[in-house]
């Protein structure tokens, strides 16, 4: 998924709404919007209009509320998060291409829940989450990154699994990380990439 390109959804999750003009610029350019419902107050406010609001409908005005009834899709399921019900909805609904913005940057406990579950919306829709530093990306498979000298690339392996990496300046080979911070602070050597993985793989871009 290439930065700044439109997409067919755009999910504005209850995060810290994003300051950054290039996370900005994916909500600009979405064909369509869904807030989580506790997002819904911070970009209406920022000036934008949602396509659909979804989650359980705990943290969104009752002004809003009134306002966005015909767009409003309310999930009590209290086993998944309001992240996790938007990603369902944009799926049953045909919208596979999704970008997770303000997914990131209150709650540390949150902030990480719902990178972690990156790993698992990557089995239904080709899914990154986007933030004001960089750029989430889960894969399963060999992937092969665009890229630049120098770039920050930081791997966060949900498996224990072996994975080998090419053209990274602290090359793994065949190696299990078992810690996140194990394949943390790493940096690419060109244009491009590779990481060839045994399980599911977390990749984070830092922005130039």
């Amino acid at each position: 998924m290439e930065r700044n390109k439109a997409v067919a959804a755009v999910i504005i999750a209850n995060g810290r709404f994003p300051r950054h003009p290039i996370p900005l610029s994916y909500i600009e350019e979405a064909e369509y919007i869904v807030c989580c419902d506790g997002a819904v107050n911070d970009f209406i406010a920022w000036g934008g209009m949602p396509d659909a609001i979804v989650g359980d409908c705990d943290s969104i005005s009752e002004e809003n509320k009134v306002r966005f009834a015909g767009i409003l899709h309310p999930d009590s399921d209290q086993e998944i998060n309001d992240l996790t019900k938007s990603v369902r909805f944009c799926v049953e609904n045909g919208r596979n291409e999704i970008v997770i913005v303000g997914g990131t940057g209150k709650r540390e406990d949150h902030t990480i829940g719902n990178i972690s579950l990156l790993a698992e919306y990557e089995k239904v829709a080709k899914v990154v989450m986007v933030t004001d530093w960089g750029i989430f990306t889960p894969i399963h498979s060999s992937t092969e990154f665009k890229s630049y000298k120098g770039e920050q690339v930081s791997i966060f392996a949900i498996d224990p699994k072996a994975l080998t990496t090419y053209n990274l300046l602290y090359p793994v080979h065949g190696r299990v990380l078992t810690n996140w911070w194990q394949g943390s602070l790493n940096e690419s050597l060109g244009d491009l990439f590779r990481i060839e993985p045994t399980g599911r793989v977390i990749v984070f871009q830092v922005y130039r």
